[in-house]
C-alpha cells in the first residue's frame, strides 16, 4: 500500500512536461504555429480561430454581377488576399486570429439574398468547439453529418484545393451578410461563404 502513493507521485511528475504542451482552453491553434518563420503570423496547419470575424466597418459596395455565361473572371481581376509571402491568395485567418478579406461591409450587394435562410438555419452550434469532417460533394453541394451546404459562387475559386471527402471545417456566423455562414478549412486556414441547404 505504501508503494501506491510513491508510484502516483512519480507518474504525476513525469507527466507535467506533456501537460504543459497542450493548449489552454480558449486559445486558438498550437503555440508552434503562432508565427511563420519570417516572423509574420502563420495560416492553417490545424489552427482554429477562437471566434469568427468582427462586423466589418468597411463601406465598400460592389455592384451585383450581371448574368453572364462567359468564363469566370481571371484571378488577376480579383481582390488580392496575399498579405505576406507564403500566405494564400484567398480569404484566410492568421494564427493570431485576424480574419483577412472579410471587410466589404454589410452593403456588399453580391451577398444580398431575396429570401435569406430559405432552407432554415443550420440546426447545430457553430464556432471553434464544433469541428466537422467533410464527407463528400464539391463547391456546389457538399455535406457532413447529414447537413448540406453550397459555396457562394464568387468564392468557388478559393476552395479548389479543399479535400471534400476528408478536410475538417468549422462554421462561423457571418456578422455582415444575412443568410450566409463562413466555412473555415482547418488544414488550409482559408474560408469561404456558404449557404445552408438543409438535411
Amino acid at each position: 500500500m505504501k508503494l501506491f502513493p510513491i508510484t502516483l507521485a512519480v507518474s504525476l511528475i513525469l507527466s507535467l512536461p506533456a501537460l504543459a504542451q497542450h493548449e489552454k482552453p480558449g486559445e486558438g491553434g498550437h503555440p508552434a504555429q503562432a508565427a511563420h518563420p519570417s516572423g509574420h503570423p502563420g495560416v492553417g496547419g490545424g489552427y482554429i480561430p477562437s471566434r469568427g470575424p468582427q462586423p466589418s466597418k468597411g463601406t465598400m459596395q460592389r455592384a451585383p454581377k450581371e448574368e453572364s455565361h462567359a468564363a469566370p473572371a481571371k484571378p488577376e481581376n480579383r481582390q488580392s488576399f496575399r498579405d505576406y509571402e507564403g500566405h494564400p491568395e484567398a480569404p484566410h485567418v492568421h494564427t493570431d486570429g485576424k480574419w483577412v478579406g472579410h471587410d466589404t461591409g454589410r452593403d456588399d450587394a453580391r451577398f444580398h439574398l431575396d429570401h435569406p435562410w430559405e432552407h432554415g438555419h443550420f440546426p447545430q452550434a457553430v464556432g471553434r468547439s464544433h469541428v466537422w469532417r467533410l464527407q463528400g460533394g464539391g463547391p456546389s453541394r457538399f455535406w457532413f453529418g447529414g447537413y448540406y451546404f453550397s459555396v457562394f459562387p464568387d468564392d468557388v475559386g478559393y476552395c479548389g484545393d479543399w479535400n471534400w471527402a476528408d478536410d475538417d471545417i468549422v462554421l462561423y456566423d457571418d456578422p455582415d451578410h444575412v443568410g450566409w455562414y463562413l466555412a473555415y478549412n482547418v488544414r488550409l486556414g482559408v474560408y469561404v461563404h456558404v449557404m445552408f441547404l438543409g438535411q
